[in-house]
């Protein structure tokens, strides 16, 4: 029985699977994003960079397995994406790096989200380590890691709603 709880179920697995593959493609822009940084980072945070590049890069080799095993083809690399800013030198290079990191904890949060048993413990142990490393290149975190990209800014209402405290 205990094997069966690990197992999704089919509409689980397909869920699974198209998680683990946006989860697999966002490994493959950071592998590249990642040679972007250590062309343009400064000396001072170069082993770090080359750090983050080695465990996307395990992650990635990770989810194309993974992929398979959810009975899909895992997606290719692209042959070049598209930054999300110019980065012409090292501190451009630091902000990109924490983006990098951002955008896969996104994705890793809802792989978390669509996923069970031991793919579900290893898509939030990448979500912390993604999030680790982006608190080590931005200097600070955020409340809930992998959900920031999903977060709409609140906006105040002109006339509040609600009782007559505004709630």
């Amino acid at each position: 029985m205990a094997a069966r709880a690990d197992r999704p179920a089919v509409g689980e697995r397909a869920a699974a699977l198209r998680a683990a593959q946006a989860a697999l493609a966002a490994e493959h822009a950071a592998v590249y994003g990642y040679g972007v940084v250590g062309g343009r980072i400064g000396d001072d945070r170069l082993a770090e960079a080359r750090e983050g590049y080695a465990a996307h890069r395990a992650r990635r080799d990770d989810l194309a397995r993974t992929v398979r095993d959810l009975g899909g083809r895992p997606t290719s690399a692209a042959p070049a994406y598209a930054l999300p800013f110019a980065v012409p030198d090292a501190p451009a290079a630091v902000r990109l790096a924490a983006e990098l990191e951002n955008r896969v904890a996104a994705v890793y949060a809802d792989l978390v989200r669509a996923s069970t048993g031991s793919l579900r413990r290893q898509a939030a142990g990448a979500l912390r380590e993604a999030a680790v490393r982006a608190v080590r290149w931005r200097g600070g975190g955020v409340a809930f890691p992998g959900l920031t990209e999903h977060a709409t800014p609140a906006t105040p209402s002109a006339s509040p709603s609600g009782g007559s405290d505004g709630v």
